[in-house]
């Protein structure tokens, strides 16, 4: 982590530990296949339904998310065709990045597995309604970098035995946890985080987010280092932590100083809280 206010990059040293202490589970075929789709200069609708379709719990999510405020109030979507149409490319690769990583985590306990996924599902869908309140931060990236800021945790819970304690017992999970994190591991979920969303072809931008999200200087480093449209995802999505504790009890309250240089970057007073508090709670309805 940062010293000072001299910001760096991540050195070989460090990427060298992560890869040495973690395995990154690799990235499955059918991501692979989707990507290639999106990447096409006209992706045909009839083979990312294919790939949905093929999948309960894909065709499960594309669906509800297709209905969740993120997407306006408009007729309810009862098929896979009528979700691709509504979400565009970039929400169903989400969609079949998050079920590819739930069945990478299959050897952890399941009960664990559909929190930690549902905690996830619900801050990524107040991330990307309260982008929609942000003139240039995009709902969709905010949706996707919210999903899977934390997606390491469950691949540092399957590569060492004793993770799922450590993280249990952490009163924090934000930059204190990091450094026990380094401390037992020599890695982070943070930089485990980055190479697995590098590994899976995530937007370099998300990849970037996740990267610093828990640094104590990411405010001050170099656009070259953390775009400001990443900085933007992670503190948009600080907000939404914040106001999800409100009204979930198995979330995660953010406070201090995290919190605070996220309002004053975004410029968020007491009054816009309010708005995004009744926002998220017609949201989570």
């Amino acid at each position: 982590m940062n010293t000072g206010t001299t910001p760096r990059p991540l050195t070989h040293e460090e990427l060298n530990d992560t890869l040495a202490a973690v395995r990154i589970p690799p990235c499955p075929a059918i991501v692979t296949e989707v990507m290639r789709e999106a990447q096409r200069d006209e992706p045909s609708i009839k083979v990312l339904t294919r790939i949905l379709a093929s999948d309960v719990g894909m065709s499960a999510m594309a669906i509800k998310l297709a209905n969740s405020p993120m997407f306006g109030s408009g007729a309810k979507v009862k098929s896979i065709q009528q979700a691709v149409a509504r979400l565009g490319i970039s929400n169903i690769l989400s969609v079949v990045i998050a079920v590819a990583l739930r069945n990478t985590n299959s050897g952890l306990p399941a009960e664990l597995m559909d929190s930690f996924w549902s905690r996830a599902a619900t801050l990524a869908l107040a991330a990307g309604v309260l982008a929609r309140k942000h003139v240039g931060i995009s709902p969709e990236s905010a949706y996707t970098y919210a999903l899977f800021h934390d997606a390491a945790v469950p691949v540092l819970m399957i590569n060492f035995p004793d993770y799922a304690a450590l993280y249990a017992s952490a009163t924090d999970h934000g930059a204190p946890f990091v450094r026990q994190e380094q401390e037992h591991y020599r890695c982070d979920h943070a930089v485990t985080g980055w190479l697995l969303a590098r590994n899976w072809g995530l937007p370099a931008m998300i990849a970037s987010a996740i990267r610093y999200h828990h640094d104590p200087e990411l405010y001050i480093l170099p656009e070259k280092e953390l775009p400001s449209d990443a900085l933007a995802l992670i503190a948009v999505t600080i907000i939404a932590e914040h106001v999800v504790a409100e009204f979930t009890k198995d979330a995660e309250p953010v406070e201090g100083r995290p919190f605070e240089d996220a309002k004053a970057f975004l410029g968020t007073s007491e009054a816009d809280l309010d708005e995004f508090r009744d926002i998220v709670a017609a949201a989570l309805s």
